[in-house]
């Protein structure tokens, strides 16, 4: 395994949550799947890694690229091929730590669009399927990459740490698009939350079920893994006693009250 995968922190976090579990075969070495136990039943989890031997240059440092996209909703569309007639179906656990979506020439003729929507859809056919799908972002959730790995869960959890950011697009991108420089950008984050890096503002938005303080995030002790599994066992006892397969529960922050109204309107309307 070259260096840059170990030093990954979606490669720390899921080999320390899966004892070491060998990953399954047959996947490219930038998306390691491994089946290992939650809570004391078989799960799923997941996690898009740094490949420097990418055949495909853009998607060589943790993006998601059109390899990474389709094997992720392979990967996810076989547990719920496989546990379709069992009454209670595999936890799914996205582990996320994503730098973007892969920017190319040949991912643009290839159709990112089209890879990405087919994981977003896996994830979201596994938890309609009543698969308890839990996202642990543990690095970077950014643009597309996010949508595509992780944001159709059920639960998100966040480690409370500097390194973990959710945004649409990086910084230097953000300041080009909008003709500002990134310190006018900062300071504009710090007034209006939807604009900001930090996880603790995001979290402010709703769409965390939990965030997570833990000692050493890049080099988790057995405390912080302990922590990071009880926490994923108490998302799991949550969304099986949630009836609901949706994301509602993501309207209730101050700051989706807006969204919540829109909601409720369109309900009655229709």
């Amino acid at each position: 395994m070259n260096a840059i995968t170990e030093t990954s922190r979606g490669a720390t976090w899921l080999a320390a949550l899966t004892n070491n579990a060998a990953p399954l075969d047959g996947y490219p070495a930038s998306v390691r799947v491994v089946d290992a136990p939650l809570a004391g039943e078989p799960a799923r989890y997941l996690a898009v890694l740094p490949d420097p031997d990418n055949r495909f240059t853009r998607a060589r440092t943790g993006e998601v690229g059109l390899v990474e996209a389709w094997q992720l909703a392979r990967a996810v569309q076989q547990v719920v091929a496989e546990d379709r007639d069992l009454a209670v179906k595999r936890p799914i656990v996205a582990v996320i730590d994503v730098a973007s979506q892969a920017y190319g020439r040949r991912e643009e003729a290839y159709g990112i669009h089209q890879a990405l929507a087919g994981a977003a859809g896996a994830y979201a056919e596994a938890r309609l399927a009543g698969h308890p799908v839990i996202g642990l972002i543990v690095g970077k959730a950014m643009s597309g990459a996010f949508l595509a790995h992780g944001y159709q869960a059920n639960r998100l959890i966040a480690l409370d740490d500097p390194q973990v950011m959710v945004h649409a697009m990086g910084k230097a991108s953000a300041a080009r698009i909008t003709l500002r420089t990134v310190e006018a950008l900062e300071a504009l984050a710090e007034t209006i939350a939807p604009m900001a890096y930090d996880i603790r503002n995001y979290a402010t938005l709703g769409l965390l079920w939990q965030t997570l303080q833990v000692a050493q995030p890049d080099a988790p002790s057995g405390a912080d893994v302990g922590q990071v599994r009880a926490s994923l066992q108490a998302a799991l006892g949550d969304i099986r006693a949630d009836p609901e397969r949706g994301l509602a529960s993501r309207l209730g922050a101050p700051h989706r009250q807006a969204s919540a109204k829109v909601r409720e309107v369109l309900g009655q309307q229709w």
